[in-house]
């Protein structure tokens, strides 16, 4: 078994990456066990050079709010910014905060320093503009979308005016009110209000669809695809708003599952752009059912990677992270029964495992699963391991 794990093994480069797939997929996705440590966004970092460098990969999105990471695609495309603002302004999550991201939006500003827009390289958030805590408003996502239709359709086609819309969105702290996510009361997503916007910006989405011919000669290629972007985060926000109003014991699993297909709508519209590769928690991007237990219920979801991958076929391709080591946060060493454990044992630092071929090895072997005794860290689940199309393991991570 020993020389079967051995033979799956390779470096973790872009060509070694490349050799494990039939091609060069649409959506090439790097998943994480953690978020946040070094070890895991320098290797993301040097990988991603190189698939860029070597394979023609033209945005990098990772698990970030969609409408911020604009702010980051402005500097990186026209220096638009200072890095400290970008850095702040343009990330959800407190990633802004993490020197791999720090590092990666200057190389992509550097990369892309003198070269002609056709040859740039665009990052992208794909996560919705959620948080742990709850949704932010709508207003920013659906005035963004009325002002670009307003300055290129005639009036009377559109179903309402600003003035309307800031009437019905009334305050933002109504939306963002944290104690909403654990009491459906206090949501504001089924009011008449919202449920008059919900109406409002699908009917602002039917016209954007229905003028497509104009608006694509009226409008830049990024024009277009921000405006699509603005309907798909307005009714996507909104949908969300309204199930966190909800009283059904389904509220949570709901809620996820419309995040992940959020993410999901948001990384098929980068496919149809170009290559693109993606960055976010294994969790997000796996072909197999997320879960986790809530309130001591089980709770299951399609992730956005099973949604593309459904989508896509062999334009999708995964490869998930595990750690060997997360001594900071109590995670040592792992059960030599488990996956990494068994890939802990081979004394590698890093490396890329053929995930379907360490599968085929494993057999006979039913490798336990690992139960990390910090939450923070999730653990490889051997079910799972034929899904992926590569592993990249790493055996130990350090301190920041």
């Amino acid at each position: 078994m020993t020389a079967g794990i051995t033979g799956a093994t390779h470096v973790v480069d872009a060509t070694a990456v490349m050799g494990l797939l039939p091609g060069r997929p649409r959506l090439l996705a790097l998943g994480e066990p953690t978020h946040g440590e070094d070890v895991l966004l320098e290797l993301r970092n040097d990988l991603f050079r190189q698939l860029v460098e070597q394979e023609g990969y033209r945005t990098i999105a990772i698990e970030s709010d969609c409408m911020m990471g604009l702010v980051v695609d402005e500097h990186v495309t026209s220096g638009t910014g200072v890095l400290d603002e970008v850095m702040e302004r343009g990330f959800s999550h407190g990633w802004g905060a993490f020197a791999g991201n720090r590092e990666l939006v200057r190389w992509m500003r550097a990369y892309n320093d003198g070269r002609p827009a056709s040859e740039q390289l665009h990052f992208a958030g794909f996560d919705g503009p959620l948080e742990i805590t709850g949704a932010a408003s709508p207003r920013q996502a659906i005035t963004a979308l009325h002002a670009y239709l307003t300055a290129r359709v005639d009036a009377d086609l559109l179903p309402c005016t600003a003035e309307t819309l800031d009437r019905l969105l009334g305050a933002d702290d109504r939306w963002t009110n944290p104690a909403a996510m654990r009491d459906p009361s206090q949501s504001v997503g089924q009011t008449p209000e919202a449920n008059q916007l919900r109406l409002l910006a699908d009917d602002l989405v039917a016209l954007l669809d229905a003028q497509t011919p104009h608006l694509l000669a009226a409008s830049s290629p990024d024009d277009w695809d921000r405006a699509r972007l603005y309907g798909r985060t307005a009714t996507g926000l909104l949908r969300y708003h309204f199930w966190m109003a909800d009283t059904s014991p389904n509220r949570i699993a709901r809620l996820c599952a419309l995040r992940d297909s959020m993410m999901a709508a948001n990384l098929l519209a980068l496919a149809e752009r170009g290559p693109t590769l993606v960055n976010a928690h294994n969790s997000h991007l796996q072909r197999d059912k997320s879960s986790m237990r809530m309130g001591g219920l089980p709770l299951e979801w399609w992730s956005a990677g099973a949604i593309v991958s459904a989508h896509l076929g062999q334009g999708y391709a995964f490869l998930a992270t595990a750690l060997g080591t997360v001594r900071h946060h109590g995670v040592d060493a792992p059960p030599p029964d488990t996956v990494e454990g068994l890939l802990y044992a081979l004394e590698q630092q890093r490396c890329l495992v053929d995930a379907r071929r360490l599968a085929a090895a494993l057999a006979d072997a039913a490798p336990a699963p690992r139960v990390s005794p910090w939450y923070g860290y999730s653990p490889l689940d051997p079910a799972h391991l034929a899904g992926n199309d590569g592993i990249v393991f790493v055996r130990d991570a350090r301190p920041s």
